[in-house]
């Protein structure tokens, strides 16, 4: 069947069934050759990759000076990325948990590889925390490791505070992604014609063998990992916004920053949900697995989480002036029309202005349109976090001490190598594990009805 005569509920109307279903994802893995776009894609990505490891070389030999950090401005682009990549990684555990708990069928067609995302997001943001110690190679010293001297870590330090919340999430995520992989992977041993593969999908399948008594655990630890992973929604990235709300600075010290931090985080990650759905669908001819139906279910929670955050950006404002604080209004003031204003109103246009277009319904039916305006949401969200770390700190309480923050090109080079290993990352996950759930899939079409309902 081509993509051209699939609809949003080809699989509600029976052109797809158990064995098609995994005739058609493991398909992806096992017989799709490597097309030269996918190649090209991954030796670009490969580059990105050997210049961020050599970047992270350079800064163990010669240190954190390479970034244009300074005094006041000791934060930089490094913390600015790690936010952002955490906020990016929410969206899989969202859609994965949450909407798991809340019976939402539509989850189904995207979760797996939004786990994945999740999992490479989380990942690229643990690494910048640790890059920005200065001296790495103690990074042991932020676990409680048992040694003669009973010396414990610093509890009122955020980076100890970050290093629990980031491996936490990491360690959640990567067992609820792998319970609900297994039953594929043994799809996967069984129909693979390669001994190796047929000895590594076997090895990681634990044994699965899709008896009902395996199910009915299964089922049982997925959703008991779905409950220990809605929490996780709320409470890391609440950490993170505790990192800058426990100081004294104006603009760190705020109580809206938790609830501020969670719904830009869920608005960044369904936005790179969308930028990595929308290619991977083209590519590989999901249109009827990922269909239209996803994509607008997926704007929809765009509009909703990018409202919050519209609200949030107003509440800061108006908390500044209210509160009658000096350097608050000063701070608020600096943004506006400050070295950095260019940045300020650029991402009020790319996360508020724009997605407006999302009302209309011809815009969240329109593909490409929806892969831009993901583009423009990721970029807007970045330059939040650059904002909220750079011009919080360049202008301190004491005038003689304000100094501009200039990033360097190792500094982008960190940004760029990021994401090329992120996308590096993704491009191997489709080749080498099924990026949508075949298990799920079958259930949702053995089902129909609670499906369409």
């Amino acid at each position: 069947m081509s993509a051209a005569t699939l609809n949003d509920d080809s699989l509600l109307k029976g052109h797809w069934g158990y064995a098609s279903i995994g005739d058609k994802i493991s398909a992806i893995v096992l017989q799709r050759p490597l097309g030269w776009r996918w190649l090209l894609a991954f030796c670009l990505t490969g580059l990105g990759v050997g210049a961020f490891l050599t970047a992270i070389a350079y800064l163990f030999g010669e240190g954190v000076g390479i970034w244009g950090i300074n005094v006041p401005v000791a934060w930089g682009f490094a913390i600015a990325n790690c936010v952002w990549w955490i906020g990016i990684g929410h969206a899989g555990t969202f859609i994965s948990a949450v909407l798991l708990l809340l019976r939402q069928q539509w989850r189904t067609s995207i979760n797996r590889f939004a786990e994945a995302m999740t999992l490479f997001a989380a990942s690229m943001a643990g690494l910048f925390p640790l890059l920005h110690l200065g001296r790495p190679w103690f990074v042991y010293w932020l676990a409680p490791y048992p040694d003669t001297m009973d010396l414990w870590p610093n509890w009122r330090s955020p980076l100890v505070w970050d290093f629990f919340a980031i491996a936490t999430y990491l360690a959640v995520s990567f067992l609820f992604w792998y319970v609900g992989l297994i039953p594929d992977l043994a799809t996967l041993r069984d129909r693979t014609r390669s001994r190796t593969k047929r000895l590594a999908f076997g090895l990681f399948a634990l044994g699965w063998r899709g008896e009902a008594r395996q199910w009915e655990r299964h089922q049982q630890a997925y959703l008991l990992l779905a409950g220990l992973a809605t929490p996780l929604v709320v409470s890391v990235h609440s950490v993170v916004s505790l990192d800058f709300a426990i100081g004294n600075t104006p603009g760190f010290h705020s109580t809206i920053f938790p609830p501020y931090f969670v719904m830009g985080a869920l608005y960044s990650g369904f936005a790179m949900v969308l930028t990595l759905a929308i290619p991977l669908r083209h590519a590989f001819g999901l249109q009827d697995f990922i269909t239209q139906r996803h994509l607008e279910n997926a704007a929809k929670v765009l509009l909703a989480t990018g409202a919050l955050l519209a609200y949030g950006y107003l509440a800061e404002a108006f908390s500044a002036f209210y509160s009658g604080d000096t350097y608050e209004i000063a701070l608020q003031l600096n943004r506006w029309r400050g070295p950095y204003a260019a940045v300020y109103w650029s991402m009020i246009s790319c996360n508020v202005l724009l997605p407006q277009l999302l009302w209309i319904r011809r815009v969240r039916r329109s593909t490409w349109a929806l892969f831009a305006l993901a583009l423009v949401i990721n970029l807007g969200m970045w330059m939040e976090r650059v904002l909220i770390v750079v011009s919080s700190l360049n202008r301190d309480f004491v005038p003689s001490a304000w100094r501009i923050y200039v990033p360097t090109v190792w500094d982008w080079i960190f940004l760029a190598g990021s994401i090329s290993t992120f996308a590096w990352l993704f491009l191997l996950f489709v080749r080498v594990l099924p990026a949508i759930s075949i298990a799920e899939m079958r259930e949702l079409v053995s089902h129909p009805e609670e499906a369409k309902a």
